[in-house]
């Protein structure tokens, strides 16, 4: 069967897991999201059943499955049925919880099969690979547990099923539930059902009491809830770095060689996340993101700044092709680690500095920002004002042009911005003044070089003649009023040049790679927002409703779609869509007050 991106998603901050439709685990990293692909069989092209890398529970003579997560939870159960009446179900989840008054969310992944109905027969197959897909990763078993060798970290299966029918993968009748407890190399010192059953039922616990403290709007209520969970699954729980995706190198487009790995911190990206959970009133996921992002600053030679880190905040991330995997469908290359962090993007400074804002504006942090911090990010905000008018490769990081683009320009624009705030905030009235003359000289620079009159739109670089849909975002960050004649032409403009039915292109000029063959999928929800803003909002809320009915059958998008087909292309679970569902649905939702 050919893959596709109708996956879910489990994880507990540390690691996740990607499981199809019929109950194989086909991608997971291990000892954390970025790394080595345990798990790989999406990325090994079209054989089916996979030849190793992944991890499979087959009921014998399955003739329907059905899958669903538990409410408020990233918690999956999938139930297949046969043709005589027997039946199975398999949970599956990565535990998180309370524990001993921290969080605990172990290297682990739960697999709990329960034969519902008749007498069912299932076959396991457990077939990690080590180092990207180059060798099967070895084997040595005891009474209760099968060890797996050769990749960043020994894994350890530890079970209260028989282990011979696991190691010779041959069928078995299921009698009530088996446990399968796949993580660290570690004795397991309980019954491996008891230590399933208890990890199932606190982590349930845990996220139930974590959706219940979010502040959602009236409509679209499990859009908003699935897509918080999401978030948080790419939040990083011991470093609070939040990757951009689980996946590497899945193609923006069939054949199109635009296959990265997107297992890193984008700076910008993780400053949309954080402020949309914040939104939400999930604060403690953006108390741990500005820990990692005052960190890096901290690091950062006279306030330069990298788009990107590893989840550790390191900032080398050698790109290499991995020759050891055919790729999505067969689609290389596979690469690992990603030379955008090499780039120039100088839109991260006033990613960085928004991010940080929060500190000294929202009184339910526990860690307030203070004058020492302030002057920390000044060192940012200089870097900004040095270079907002100097060219750069831009948010969508191309890797053969420089040019001054209007986005980084605006988002330098939006970090002085905030600086002159904060400065007032402390009561630092000289940096205040001086913050505010820096940032208003910018913006007359912006208007006069990045609004095009013959156009009548702004356009994507300085003295430019292109558009981009990152021009959406010039209200969001508060460089445009909403009803700004000049806003509302750039919004006719962006839907006239870049509009492809119900979607919005990035851009349509060529670039590396030639023209873009699909729609990013942040995009349409940017030009949803920006009509809502504009007063178009029935048509906001139409598009709205089709870009939902894209989502896969869990509720999940990639990073682009083909705007004709509506198939999802590029790495998964993307946070900057899922971002957008909940920006989009918190925008144009009816307010509580007028819902009765």
């Amino acid at each position: 069967m050919k893959n596709t991106l109708d996956l879910a998603l489990i994880g507990n901050g540390t690691v996740s897991a990607l499981i199809t439709h019929d109950g194989d685990i086909t991608w997971a990293c291990f000892p954390r999201f970025d790394g080595d692909p345990a798990f790989c069989s999406l990325l090994t092209g079209n054989t089916a059943p996979a030849a190793h890398g992944h991890f499979s529970v087959e009921l014998i003579g399955c003739e329907r499955v059905e899958q669903e997560y538990l409410e408020n939870a990233p918690v999956l159960v999938t139930r297949m049925h046969d043709a005589t009446g027997g039946s199975i179900e398999i949970i599956d989840f990565s535990p998180r919880f309370q524990q001993y008054a921290r969080i605990f969310c172990p290297m682990s992944l739960v697999r709990r099969v329960t034969a519902v109905t008749g007498h069912p027969r299932i076959r396991i197959r457990v077939r990690p690979m080590c180092r990207y897909g180059q060798f099967p990763a070895e084997r040595t078993y005891g009474s209760n547990h099968i060890r797996f060798i050769g990749g960043d970290v020994v894994l350890r299966l530890t079970t209260d099923a028989s282990l011979t029918p696991i190691l010779e993968e041959t069928p078995f009748f299921l009698d009530g539930t088996v446990t399968l407890l796949l993580g660290v190399d570690e004795t397991v010192t309980e019954s491996a059902g008891l230590v399933g059953r208890r990890f199932l039922e606190e982590t349930l616990a845990y996220w139930r009491n974590w959706v219940r403290a979010l502040a959602i709007p009236f409509e679209w209520q499990d859009v908003v809830i699935q897509s918080a969970i999401v978030l948080k699954l790419n939040a990083h729980e011991d470093t609070g770095a939040i990757i951009a995706a689980m996946t590497t190198s899945i193609p923006e487009a069939t054949g199109s060689e635009r296959n990265w790995d997107y297992r890193y911190c984008w700076i910008r990206d993780a400053y949309f996340v954080v402020d949309a959970l914040n939104r939400l009133g999930a604060t403690r996921t953006m108390e741990r993101f500005l820990t990692y992002i005052l960190n890096v600053i901290a690091s950062a030679e006279d306030g330069n700044l990298q788009p990107m880190y590893t989840i550790s905040g390191r900032s080398d991330i050698e790109e290499r092709t991995v020759a050891s995997l055919a790729g999505y469908r067969g689609m290389g290359p596979v690469r690992v680690g990603n030379d955008a962090y090499r780039q120039v993007q100088h839109d991260v400074y006033g990613a960085a500095i928004l991010a940080a804002t929060h500190l000294f504006f929202d009184r339910r942090l526990e860690h307030r920002g203070d004058v020492a911090l302030f002057e920390r990010l000044e060192r940012i905000g200089h870097r900004a004002a040095a270079c907002y008018d100097q060219p750069d490769a831009g948010i969508w990081e191309l890797r053969g042009s420089m040019h001054v683009h209007t986005f980084s320009s605006v988002m330098c624009w939006a970090g002085c911005d905030r600086l002159a705030r904060i400065a007032a905030q402390l009561g630092l009235l000289e940096r205040h003044a001086h913050w505010r003359a820096t940032a208003d000289r910018m913006h007359i620079e912006i208007c006069h070089r990045c609004w095009n009159a013959d156009m009548r739109s702004f356009v994507a670089t300085m003295d430019g003649n292109t558009l981009d849909a990152s021009l959406l975002r010039m209200h969001d960050v508060g460089f445009v009023a909403a009803d700004d004649i000049r806003f509302v032409a750039t919004v006719h403009a962006i839907e006239r040049d870049l509009r492809r039915g119900d979607f919005i292109y990035r851009y349509v000029g060529e670039d590396d790679f030639g023209k873009p063959e699909n729609a990013f999928l942040a995009c349409t929800f940017w030009y949803i927002n920006a009509l809502a803003a504009i007063g178009r909002d029935t048509e906001a809320r139409e598009l709205f409703e089709n870009v939902l009915a894209c989502r896969n059958p869990h509720g999940l998008l990639a990073e682009h779609i083909d705007p004709e087909t509506h198939e999802q292309w590029g790495n998964f679970v993307q946070t900057y869509s899922m971002v957008g569902l909940i920006s989009s649905a918190l925008r144009l939702s009816i307010p509580w007050e007028r819902a009765f």
